[in-house]
């Protein structure tokens, strides 16, 4: 039978890919944790044949990792390896927003104005101040990402990088003193992407991700390391 036009199909594994995927970032399934077929299979009640096509996705999407003799395991947390997400953001961010600066259109860029409005709000009707995004379209990182046009670029922030930084901000937690700076940086951002300076675009983002660094640094390096033998935050 012919798929309507238009209409997206979601296999089993699709949907156990997801759960597992967000059962990972949100920390139910430990950092550092073996994953055992028979049980992941009984937990969610699928075949293995579904349930090994999902952890494939996710090892391409450097959530899990396989060691030989050690099968698969979620990727361990470290304070090192959230410093070199946040060098390789840097770099790559910054080139998405110079890009995006060329191709958005006026139309995204007042989508994008919307969606910080409502990031705006968020903060101030939370307590904690904490800032942190949903995934995907409600995400301001994201939506740059994808307003660059480049398919390359693209895939490495949005696939390659994209659920492992949540990993590490959802579980090393987002401390709410820095929430409104960040806010108004991303203002900022956007201002330079309406007015089409790249150039500024791309510095605003690189100082952005780089003051989200150095906080991070002051903010962790004083606390205990993840125990990468328990694989915990």
């Amino acid at each position: 039978m012919l798929q309507p036009l238009g209409l997206v199909t979601t296999t089993i594994a699709d949907e156990v890919f997801a759960k597992i995927r967000q059962a990972i970032v949100e920390g139910e399934i430990p950092s550092g944790s073996k994953l055992s077929e028979p049980e992941m299979a009984t937990r969610y009640g699928i075949s293995r044949g579904p349930l090994r096509e999902a952890l494939r996705r996710l090892e391409s999407s450097n959530l899990v990792e396989r060691r030989a003799n050690f099968g698969a395991r979620v990727v361990t947390l470290t304070f090192a390896g959230l410093i070199e997400i946040y060098q390789l953001r840097e770099a790559l961010e910054g080139m998405a927003a110079r890009l995006a600066a060329e191709c958005m259109t006026p139309a995204e860029i007042a989508d994008l104005r919307a969606l910080l409005a409502r990031h705006r709000d968020q903060v101030a009707g939370d307590p904690s101040g904490a800032y942190f995004q949903k995934e995907g379209d409600l995400d301001f990182h994201f939506r740059i990402a994808q307003g660059s046009g480049n398919r390359r670029l693209i895939a490495m922030l949005c696939n390659d990088l994209y659920y492992v930084a949540r990993m590490y901000r959802y579980q090393f937690g987002m401390a709410g003193d820095r929430s409104r700076a960040a806010l108004d940086e991303h203002g900022l951002i956007v201002d330079a992407i309406a007015e089409r300076d790249g150039e500024l675009a791309e510095w605003l983002t690189r100082r952005h991700i780089r003051a989200s660094r150095r906080h991070a640094e002051r903010r962790l390096g004083a606390q205990p390391q993840p125990d990468e033998s328990r694989g915990s935050p």
